[in-house]
C-alpha cells in the first residue's frame, strides 16, 4: 500500500515572502553562511551548570537569572569553513535537432555542461558543552560539510575543534576541543516537560554574542519533515515546540528549563521570512543523550527498528476509507516487515500500537521518539489493540539489516558515494542497448551530492573505465580507493557523462 506524503519546503538560510518555510538556524550574509552518559561521574575539580533552585522572585514571578547565569558559560559559538570545491557539472541534454548544425563542444558550452566551482563557505551556529574535557553537542547541519571548525567560549577563548561523529537522521553531531575543567550543562529529562512550562533558549543568533530568550513549551512531539528534506532515508523527528525567540545561528544551542538543565537542542524555526516569527523547535534531550553516547562510543548511531510501517497522522477520512485504515487509539500498522522484530512478537497489519514500555503513543513521531532511544538487541514491551482487545508483548529490537549486531561505521568507497544503488533490470538494460549497469535510485548525502550535479535515475555503466553490471561490481572496482570516475548515461538523453570524484575527505 502506498500512501501520499505531505511535502514541506526546506529553506536553509533563505528568504521568501510567499509561503511559510521551515528554516535551519544558520546565518547568511554577503553570500557567506554563518550559521550520554559521559556526565555520569563528576570529579570534584569539575564545574557544571544547572540545578538552580531559586526560580521564583519574592513576588512569585518566575526568575530566569540563576538558570541563565549558570548556562551561559556552557553554550559556545561554532564557526566553520568549507573550502571551495570543483563540481562536475555534467547535466543531461535531450537530443537536439541542432546537433547537425553545431558541434558538441558548442552545445555543451551553451547549455552549461562545464565543470564549475562552489566558492568557499563560512558558517556559524551554536553548541553546548556536555563534559568537562571538551565534548560539545550541536546540529549536524552546523558542521556537516565543514573543512575547518572553530569553537569560541563565552570567555572569548577560541579552539580548533574535531568532528567526532555526526548523524543526519537525527540532525545531531558531536565535536571536541582540547581543553579541561570546562563548565558543562547537565542533562534534564525531556519526558517530564509539560506544555505551558517556561523555557530559555541560549545561542549565538545572527552572529551576535551569547543571547538568552524566554518562552513556553507550546507543543511536543512535532514532526515537520525537516530531516526528510536533508536526503536521509530514515529521519527521526519529535520536536519540542516553543515560542522562545530563536533565529538563524541558534542551531545547536541550548533549550533549558528554569532549573538550568538541558532539555533540548535548538534546531529549526517556522518562518515566512527566514527569521523568527513565533515558533522554534528543539530536539528533546532524551534523544540527544542516547545519540551522543552512540556517536562517542561507536562513531555511528546504534539505531533500533521495530519493523512496522504505519499510517500518517494527518490522513483525511476519504483516504482512510480508500486505504482501509480504521479509526482507533494509537498508531495504525499498515505493514509488518518480514523477519522484523514486530513480526517475531506477533504484531500484525491492522493492529493499533498504543504503548511503548507503558508510555502511551498517539502519533507516529511519538512512536519513533520512543523506539529511537534503544539499541538493537534491547528488549522492550509493546502494547497493541486488535479487535478491541489490548495485548502487551515482549519485543527484541533489530538493526536495519534485520539482526542484532552492533552497527559499525562504513568507510568503504561505495558508502561514501551517498546513494541508493540497484542493479539494472536485464530487460531495461536490453531496452537501453547496454549489457548491464547500476541505477542511481536516490542521491543522499555524500560525494555525489557534494561534488556533482548528478540526478536520480542516472545509469552507471563504468567505474574507472571498467564495465559494471551490478552493485557488487562497483564495490569490487571502487574498493577503498580515494578517487574514482563514474561514467554512465541518463535514459532518454544523449551522451555518456563522466563524474570524477574524490573520496578522501568523505
Amino acid at each position: 500500500m502506498k500512501l501520499k506524503e505531505v511535502a514541506f519546503t526546506i529553506a536553509i538560510s533563505a528568504v521568501t515572502a510567499a509561503s511559510v518555510m521551515w528554516g535551519y538556524n544558520k546565518y547568511t550574509t554577503n553570500n557567506n553562511t554563518y550559521g550520554g552518559q559521559i556526565q555520569g561521574v563528576v570529579p570534584s575539580n569539575y564545574r557544571y551548570a544547572g540545578l538552580s533552585s531559586n526560580t521564583s522572585s519574592p513576588t512569585g514571578a518566575v526568575d530566569f537569572t540563576e538558570a541563565a547565569e549558570d548556562a551561559l558559560p556552557t553554550v559556545v559559538h561554532i564557526k566553520t569553513k568549507t573550502n571551495a570545491k570543483q563540481v562536475s557539472n555534467s547535466l543531461p541534454q535531450m537530443q537536439s535537432p541542432f546537433g547537425d548544425l553545431f558541434n558538441d563542444d558548442m552545445l555543451k558550452q551553451f547549455f552549461g555542461q562545464q565543470n564549475g566551482v562552489i566558492p568557499e563557505q563560512r558558517a556559524s551556529g551554536s553548541g553546548v558543552i556536555i563534559s568537562a574535557d571538551g565534548y560539545i553537542v550541536t546540529n549536524n547541519h552546523v558542521v556537516a560539510d565543514a573543512d575547518e571548525v572553530t569553537v569560541t567560549l563565552s570567555n572569548k577563548k577560541t579552539y580548533t575543534a574535531k568532528v567526532v561523529a555526526k548523524d543526519m537522521s537525527y540532525d545531531l553531531a558531536v565535536i571536541k576541543i582540547d581543553a579541561s575543567n570546562l563548565p558543562f550543562l547537565l542533562y534534564g529529562n525531556s519526558d517530564e516537560t509539560k506544555i505551558g512550562q517556561w523555557v530559555l533558549a541560549i545561542g549565538y543568533p545572527l552572529n551576535l554574542q551569547t543571547t538568552v530568550t524566554a518562552g513556553i513549551i507550546s507543543a511536543k512531539g512535532r514532526s515537520l519533515g525537516l530531516n526528510k528534506g536533508t536526503r536521509t532515508s530514515s529521519p527521526v523527528e519529535s520536536f519540542i515546540q516553543t515560542d522562545a525567540a530563536v533565529n538563524q545561528g541558534n542551531s545547536g544551542g541550548a533549550l533549558i528549563n528554569t532549573s538550568g538543565q538541558l532539555i533540548g537542542i535548538n534546531s529549526a524555526i517556522a518562518s515566512p521570512t527566514g527569521f523568527y516569527s513565533g515558533y522554534s523547535y528543539a530536539i528533546p534531550v532524551n534523544i540527544v543523550k542516547k545519540v551522543v553516547d552512540d556517536l562517542i562510543k561507536y562513531g555511528t548511531v546504534q539505531r533500533a527498528f521495530l519493523g512496522v510501517a504505519y499510517a500518517p497522522d494527518d490522513l483525511t477520512d476519504d483516504v482512510k476509507l480508500k486505504e482501509g485504515i480504521k479509526d482507533g487509539d494509537g498508531i495504525f500498522v499498515t505493514d509488518v516487515s518480514k523477519d522484523g522484530a514486530a513480526e517475531a512478537a506477533g504484531i500484525k497489519k491492522g493492529d493499533f500500537i498504543t504503548k511503548v514500555n507503558g508510555v502511551p503513543v498517539n502519533s507516529s513521531s511519538e512512536l519513533v521518539e520512543q523506539i529511537s532511544r534503544f539499541k538493537p538487541a534491547d528488549k522492550i514491551n509493546i502494547s497493541y489493540e486488535r479487535d478491541g482487545n489490548e495485548k502487551t508483548v515482549d519485543v527484541t529490537l533489530k538493526n536495519n539489516a534485520g539482526n542484532y549486531d552492533v552497527v559499525k561505521e562504513d568507510n568503504s568507497a561505495i558508502s561514501k558515494l551517498g546513494a541508493d544503488l540497484a542493479t539494472l533490470d536485464p530487460k531495461k538494460a536490453k531496452e537501453y542497448g547496454v549489457p548491464g549497469g547500476v541505477i542511481v535510485k536516490k542521491i543522499n548525502a555524500g560525494a555525489l551530492s557534494d561534488q556533482t550535479r548528478m540526478r536520480d535515475g542516472f545509469i552507471i555503466i563504468k567505474v574507472n573505465d571498467k564495465d559494471v553490471k551490478s552493485v557488487d561490481d562497483i564495490k569490487k572496482i571502487a574498493g577503498d580507493q580515494k578517487a574514482i570516475t563514474i561514467s554512465g548515461f541518463y535514459p532518454g538523453y544523449n551522451g555518456v557523462y563522466d563524474y570524477p570524484l574524490s573520496l578522501e575527505d568523505q
